[in-house]
């Protein structure tokens, strides 16, 4: 009895050490490890915040940029194009980055996909072929991606979800950028990119102001916040605007327009 106890317990010890390299560092849902595959498309690249995670130790694995990503970025750097040609040698210089980093290893794969002509289809078969997650900041090649099962990692996504959380009651300083829909409604950003919609306001367009978060909102576009004004920085009250309660109406009082500040990292296909 005790030597059968012996070798289940061998077994165990055996089975905890062999999948032991497999949980290391956790992105986006997934374990990765050593010998994960990820490929990188030209958003990616052309971001540059990869390079951020990988010195943060978040990623490890096998980077692979496809050749014809790769060609793509250099037929954009040769381009016409001023924005797309310092965005595409970026990319570039971020490649050159991540192959001398000692956290992550980068290969070019050479397959050219001859028969398929869309670089997001392309894309989509190479992650098929080579067994890989895509990291993308495209959100409809991630669409695509996830259709077709294929592990998605968006640094998007991942920052959409690290966002602090303003909580009903606190009160917090930001600076009146624009009006809102309403009349007296002014509309202002955390640093995070999170809109603030403040009762009361409209009139203090570039001033910073404290303001009392009434309500938090989820949006398909990311979170949003309601608030009304309640002094400037130094404590003085605001000529003309009365204390308010928490607000009830609409989730909606507010442009779709304003869900989000607008981005920087625009697709750069064709």
């Amino acid at each position: 009895m005790a030597i059968i106890e012996i070798i289940l317990l061998i077994i165990i010890i055996w089975l905890i050490l062999k999948d032991q390299p497999g949980k290391t560092n956790k992105l986006n849902g997934h374990f990765l490890n050593s010998k994960h595959k990820i490929l990188l498309d030209s958003c990616a690249l052309i971001d540059g915040r990869i390079v951020n995670v990988v010195q943060a130790g978040f990623l490890q694995g096998e980077l692979i940029v496809p050749q014809f990503i790769l060609n793509e970025l250099q037929l954009l750097a040769d381009g016409q194009d001023s924005h797309k040609r310092e965005r595409a040698r970026f990319g570039l210089d971020v490649i050159h980055e991540l192959q001398t980093t000692k956290q992550v290893t980068l290969s070019i794969d050479r397959n050219s996909f001859p028969a398929v002509s869309a670089t997001d289809d392309k894309l989509i078969s190479a992650a098929k072929k080579l067994g890989a997650s895509l990291y993308t900041t495209d959100y409809n090649l991630s669409k695509v991606a996830i259709a077709e099962n294929i592990t998605v990692l968006n640094i998007n996504e991942l920052a959409q979800q690290l966002r602090p959380v303003n909580l009903p009651g606190e009160q917090i300083e930001i600076k009146i950028i624009q009006k809102g829909s309403n009349q007296d409604q002014g509309v202002g950003y955390l640093e995070d990119g999170t809109m603030i919609v403040v009762d009361g306001a409209a009139r203090y367009i570039g001033q910073q102001m404290i303001v009392h978060v009434d309500r938090m909102h989820q949006t398909v576009a990311g979170k949003m916040a309601f608030a009304h004004a309640v002094s400037k920085p130094d404590g003085k009250p605001l000529s003309g605007v009365a204390e308010k309660g928490p607000r009830t109406s609409s989730n909606h009082d507010t442009s779709q327009n304003h869900h989000s500040k607008p981005s920087l990292q625009n697709r750069m296909r064709r």
